[in-house]
């Protein structure tokens, strides 16, 4: 619990105007739970639908991607600072389209490299649900490209920056960790890759963490209650693993960054945005989970994440 009368303020980003971002933070702004655990400043275009309380420009509708991805990244770019102000105490972002984010002058793969780079900080990917928790020790790469992205320090320092968080953000004193393989069955004793027995398992050794262990059960026994989070070696595996678990039900958590940073577990949905059928559940799920760990920080105001 916060101090006492304590009522986060959050920066709430619209995401892609194309989107059904707008939709979703609309609906979230109507949810009487939500208005009742938080303060709300929406952030994005005026134009998009809900009324904006820090303006990055107008939208039209019909505009091109370059500019809706340019409105987005704006956006991003004043939520974070007013959370360095202090002006708020967490973001909560809506979805991007990254290649209209990269045509609008933004050259990042997504919001998690985004931030780190405003910050400044070492950040790591966690979606989590009531059930299942992964984090991932590289994000957004090409599948070829991961033996050679995938080090050492990048599961060491998804790791630290996990346990840190888990103990300061989510209350659980001694994180218990698993590090997921990187081939089938960990390598079979090299028969499918040494990746496992010469990068990974020296690594889980020195993060102190257990693994690594194949992926077709290191998630199940994190389910059944074995692990408080899974390191994955790389997007999909981890992705695919708390989507199928809690689509819907699953919160993008940035790890390690000053403040929280949360959003839905869905992209932009550009195919069904406008019609009137977005669920916006996953959304106001990401604005009570920062809204409960900006709560907790204001109690424990050295607690803010991993450097």
């Amino acid at each position: 619990m916060g101090p006492r009368g304590f009522l986060p303020r959050l920066a709430l980003t619209l995401g892609d105007p194309r989107g059904i971002g707008p939709e979703i933070v609309q609906a979230a702004l109507h949810d009487a739970k939500l208005r009742a655990a938080c303060e709300v400043v929406v952030v994005g275009p005026e134009g998009a639908g809900p009324a904006v309380d820090e303006t990055v420009g107008a939208w039209r509708a019909g505009g091109s991607p370059a500019a809706a991805g340019s409105l987005a990244g704006r956006a991003i770019e004043r939520a974070v600072a007013l959370a360095r102000a202090g002006q708020v105490a967490g973001i909560v972002t809506a979805p991007i389209d990254k290649a209209a984010l990269l045509a609008g002058g933004f050259d990042f793969p997504g919001h998690t490299e985004m931030l780190a780079s405003l910050t400044g900080r070492r950040v790591a990917m966690m979606l989590a649900s009531d059930v299942l928790r992964v984090v991932l020790a590289t994000t957004h790469v090409a599948l070829r490209d991961v033996p050679r992205v995938l080090s050492a320090d990048a599961i060491i320092d998804a790791a630290t920056i996990t346990r840190t968080s888990l103990r300061d953000w989510f209350g659980i004193a001694d994180p218990r960790l698993a590090l997921c393989a990187l081939n089938p069955h960990a390598g079979d004793g090299g028969r499918f890759g040494d990746e496992d027995r010469v990068l990974l398992e020296p690594a889980a050794r020195a993060a102190a963490i257990a693994g690594p262990f194949a992926a077709d059960t290191v998630f199940v026994r994190a389910m059944r209650g074995e692990f408080d989070a899974v390191i994955a070696p790389y997007h999909d595996v981890g992705m695919t693993a708390i989507k199928v678990a809690s689509f819907g039900r699953a919160v993008n958590v940035t790890l390690g960054l000053p403040f929280p940073r949360t959003s839905p577990d869905h992209g932009t949905a550009l195919d069904i945005a406008g019609r009137g059928v977005a669920d916006p559940a996953s959304f106001i799920l990401a604005v009570h989970a920062c809204a409960d760990i900006a709560t907790r920080l204001a109690s424990h105001p050295a607690a803010v994440g991993a450097p």
